[in-house]
């Protein structure tokens, strides 16, 4: 009968055949439970090592209680950044022993219990949906968005967006144009993040704040985005450099701002946001996060939060945000022809 079991791999029945008791005796011995006299729980573990038995993860899980998966929850799958991330973040999970099951909002919503954790990507939540997860009853781990005493990993859009804008006015822009998108793409909270940093370093340079500069698409790629450029130059006095909220729609402003022989970054410069792949191919200057370390850093407190959810369940980290200058930045119209001017007048002067 040994030689059986082994080949055909031993069950949990097997077990309790061979320790002379019930499965429901071997189930509560493998769960840890007090309530299983010392002597029967010596005949289950020596039945279950004659017999080899091997603990599959649905059996594991009947002894620590936990599934050995992490879902996470994304707004689509047809993002760069969103696709980023899970690439960082499925390797890392699977390091630590995990399984990843990704659901988007065009699938169900995760299982009750499904999962012995679960990470939201990039979603802004309304009240009934934060309490619809909470009811899920795992714990909760939000990447790329600040939830507050909840545990998260993100960078700081607003001090990324403002370092950005900075950069565009000491190179002399003073009329800074910001592009955001006005889908349901699931980034609303870091738009909103990215916008209060781009109005602030304007305040903070004194430089008024125009809201006829900042323009939603309705579509980065199509006329939603042809249109807010047209109406940008034909302000009294249009903008000299413009900050795209995403590096996808920076990607398509410099197709159209060619298509109209506007040049880049002569007559206006262009920044984006993200980091993007194809950043450098395109010499896109940009903020770049790092979306893959995200996901690292995602599995990471995950597995934390997961063993210790007093401890870490409230843990933020904040991840930094790099800038990259490239060649579609550059001073602003005329910055460098007064600078020389007046180096000429001094010397004049003199």
């Amino acid at each position: 009968m040994v030689g059986e079991a082994v080949e055909k791999g031993a069950t949990l029945a097997d077990v309790a055949e061979r320790a002379g008791v019930s499965p429901s005796t071997v189930s509560r011995t493998l769960r840890g439970l007090s309530t299983v006299s010392p002597q029967t729980r010596a005949r289950v573990e020596k039945a279950a090592r004659e017999l080899s038995f091997a603990i599959s993860r649905s059996a594991s899980s009947l002894v620590t209680g936990r599934t050995g998966r992490v879902a996470v929850l994304v707004p689509n799958l047809d993002s760069w950044f969103l696709g980023a991330a899970l690439a960082g973040l499925a390797p890392a999970l699977n390091a630590a022993g995990l399984d990843m099951l990704v659901y988007s909002v065009t699938t169900a919503p995760p299982p009750r219990r499904n999962a012995d954790a679960l990470l939201v990507v990039s979603f802004a939540l309304s009240p009934r949906e934060r309490a619809r997860l909470d009811d899920l009853g795992m714990p909760l781990v939000f990447v790329s968005q600040h939830e507050q005493g909840r545990a998260g990993v993100y960078v700081d859009d607003v001090e990324a967006a403002r370092r950005g804008t900075r950069y565009l006015l000491n190179l002399g822009h003073r009329r800074i144009a910001y592009l955001e998108p006005a889908d349901p793409s699931g980034f609303a909270w870091s738009s909103r993040a990215r916008l209060d940093g781009y109005r602030e370093a304007l305040a903070e340079a004194g430089v008024d704040r125009d809201d006829e500069l900042v323009r939603r698409v309705a579509d980065w790629q199509g006329p939603s985005l042809d249109a807010a450029v047209g109406r940008l130059l034909s302000l009294a006095e249009p903008p000299t450099a413009v900050f795209a909220e995403t590096d996808d729609i920076a990607f398509r402003l410099l197709t159209v701002l060619r298509g109209v022989n506007v040049p880049v970054p002569a007559r206006m410069s262009v920044l984006g946001f993200d980091g993007h792949a194809m950043a450098e191919p395109w010499d896109l200057s940009t903020l770049a996060q790092p979306a893959r370390r995200l996901g690292e850093a995602a599995a990471e407190l995950a597995r934390q939060v997961i063993q210790d959810p007093a401890t870490h369940g409230e843990r933020h980290v904040v991840l930094p945000v790099e800038l990259v200058p490239r060649g579609s930045t550059g001073p602003a119209p005329g910055a460098r022809d007064d600078g020389e001017k007046g180096e000429e007048d001094a010397r004049n002067r003199g």
